[in-house]
């Protein structure tokens, strides 16, 4: 197997045919590393000029290509201190013209750029092909844990009547397994070549595997309750209050995309306001459209933060001693635009409502009127 890619071997072409109008070169041939041995490497030939067909041997300890030659001479391919290859060139005169020497140097310089180049893209498609293996085969085994718990909660659900005060939290964690089985399909999904979308001639960042958004026309009230559900129980298990719209909005469109601006919100909302503030969800429905807004009860962030918190990696100092990414906000505004909406950072949320927290934050995402 050749050690090279072929775009590698196009370059080669290219580089040894022009020599073709230089009557002082009677050949060219280029070999690369094969087996470093710290005494002698062993070169293996990827190419020549001119193309006569002829068999090229490896060369080794062993090789008479090694013994002194008056018109050989070997141009190392050079990777710092790494040997990649080396040009073997044959001559009708030596020394070389100053022109020939400058040339020759040059069609060096560029193969050991494009061999370390080469090598290093061979290695990656390697990682990256272990790492689809090794995703796979986790994608997989997460599956099984998954069905566990939905038979569980169905056979609980079974068991509890319809008035029990359980209910609902079996069908909360019914619920949240549904959510955890589309990601676990979007990721199984992004792990074949298949699934990746052509480029356009502007292509625009990805922002959702195609499982977590949707088609247009989607009810909203479907995703969001769920996300409720998980508020509630959150709020109930760390003391806080909680507020819920008492009816959910009626709002149609890619409730999917939607749903994870919400979510991350949420989940900001819990992370990074103290314990035993208040938390909750505003919504507002118009004929331009609808506003749902996150809020909580705690700190205001910093005015000189409120902008910088919404770009990808940026994280409030209040939040730098907590795990996170910094890039929940910037996937909900580029997901709002994305809709033809906006996320906004409002403090306090009371500049919402006259009913909410005269301090605090409020995360409202607007969005217009649904098809």
């Amino acid at each position: 197997m050749i050690p090279v890619s072929d775009r590698f071997l196009a370059l080669l072409a290219h580089q040894l045919g022009q020599f073709v109008d230089c009557r002082e070169v009677r050949s060219l041939v280029v070999y690369v590393t094969h087996a470093i041995d710290e005494a002698a490497p062993s070169l293996v030939p990827v190419g020549h000029w001119p193309a006569d067909g002829r068999a090229l041997a490896a060369v080794d300890g062993a090789s008479q290509l090694r013994v002194p030659a008056e018109q050989r001479r070997w141009l190392p391919l050079r990777d710092g201190s790494v040997l990649l290859g080396a040009l073997q060139v044959e001559t009708e005169t030596i020394p070389w013209s100053d022109p020939l020497r400058q040339r020759l140097q040059a069609v060096a310089l560029a193969l050991a750029e494009a061999l370390r180049l080469d090598q290093e893209g061979q290695q990656l498609r390697q990682r990256l092909a272990l790492q689809d293996e090794q995703l796979r085969l986790l994608v997989h085994q997460l599956r099984n844990p998954l069905t566990a718990l939905r038979t569980f909660g169905q056979l609980l659900l079974r068991r509890l009547g319809p008035d029990s005060d359980n209910r609902s939290l079996v069908e909360g964690l019914l619920a949240e397994e549904r959510q955890l089985q589309r990601y676990v399909d979007a990721i199984s999904d992004l792990t074949g070549p298949e699934a990746l979308i052509a480029a356009a001639p502007d292509p625009q960042p990805l922002l959702l595997p195609p499982l977590l958004s949707g088609p247009g026309g989607q009810p909203l009230a479907e995703p969001l309750l769920p996300l409720l559900q998980r508020a509630a129980a959150t709020a109930s298990l760390q003391g806080r209050p909680w507020s819920a719209p008492q009816q959910l909005p009626a709002w149609r469109g890619d409730s999917g995309a939607v749903a994870e601006i919400i979510a991350n919100l949420l989940e900001n909302a819990f992370r990074y306001s103290p314990q035993g503030s208040a938390v909750g969800l505003h919504a507002q429905s118009s004929a331009s459209g609808l506003a749902l807004t996150v809020w909580d009860g705690g700190p205001p962030i910093d005015p000189a933060e409120r902008e910088a918190i919404f770009r990808r990696g940026v994280r409030g100092r209040s939040g730098l001693v907590l795990p996170g990414t910094g890039l929940g906000l910037a996937l909900a505004r580029d997901l709002a635009r994305s809709l033809g909406g906006d996320l906004q950072l409002l403090s306090p949320p009371q500049a919402i409502d006259p009913q909410l927290p005269a301090e605090g934050n409020g995360f409202r995402l607007s969005l217009p009127a649904g098809p």
